[in-house]
Formats: C-alpha cells, structure tokens, sequence
C-alpha cells in the first residue's frame, strides 16, 4: 500500500514541464533566439511554492511578507534556466532552496533598512536635544562642540 500524499505542487508534473521547457532553452540558444517565457504552470508553481514557504514560522511575522514572495518568484524566474533535468529530478527542492535564499536577502536588506531609519530619527532627536539644551545654556561651550559634532556625522 503506497500512500502518496497530495502536496500543494506535483513534483512529478514539475518536473516533466522542466524539462521540456528546459529543452526549449537549449533549441532557443542553439539558433541565438531568446529564452522561451515559462509555461502558466511552472509561474503557478513558483507563486504556490513561495507563498507556501513566506507561511512558515520562521518568515510569517515579517510585514514586508508581500515583498518576500515576489523576490522568491522573481529569483525562480531568473535562474530557471539552471535547472538541470539531467542532475536532478526534484526541481521542487531545487525552486524552494532559490526561494529560500531570496528571502534570508531580503531579511538582510529590511534588517539594514530598519537599522538606517531608527539611526536617523535617534540622531535627530539628539540634535532635538541638544538644541534645548544649548539654548538654555548658551555659554556652554562643550554642548556647542558636541552638536558641531552630531551635526558632521
């Protein structure tokens, strides 16, 4: 009794249009055409494939999730070309690993994103701060050197 479960991506299906899209490739660049656009379902499997994997637990809380998704689309549009039918016949785990790695990319840009923002509105409210602080003390000479300073940052 073999109980195949129904995942939300055939890989065996996947795997056949691969690879004659794949093919397509190759007779393509053998008379210097462009690549041929992928099939609807191979667009279908990488949009089910990214969505399915922004929902794990590890990607689920970030509120750029939209942006992940397209970037995993993106990126399998991008480097589909690469996939060899003749190395490997799981292009499922293949597409996840290209999505997977877009999205820990993204994470990194919105991480450094993040850092810049919450850099400008603590220098801005220091030279808030300062600027009190120097106008109630105008003689002050060390606030006044230490707000030439933030200022030259």
């Amino acid at each position: 009794m073999t109980d195949k479960r129904k995942h939300y991506v055939d890989n065996d299906k996947f795997f056949v249009e691969m690879k004659k899209w794949k093919q397509r490739v190759i007779d393509a660049r053998e008379v210097d055409d462009p690549d041929p656009p992928s099939t609807e379902y191979m667009g279908e499997c990488f949009l089910k494939i990214s969505e399915n994997l922004a929902w794990r637990s590890n990607f689920i809380n970030y509120t750029f999730r939209d942006d992940l998704v397209s970037d995993g689309i993106e990126n399998c549009l991008l480097y589909a070309h690469n996939f060899n039918p003749e190395k490997s016949k799981n292009p499922f785990s293949y597409f996840t690993q290209i999505i997977h790695h877009s999205y820990i990319r993204r994470i990194t840009k919105e991480k450094k994103q993040m850092h810049i923002k919450y850099r400008i509105i603590e220098e801005e409210r220091l030279k808030e701060q300062l600027e009190s602080t120097t106008e109630d003390n105008a003689n002050h000479s060390l606030a006044k050197q230490y707000k030439k300073y933030i200022e030259r940052i």
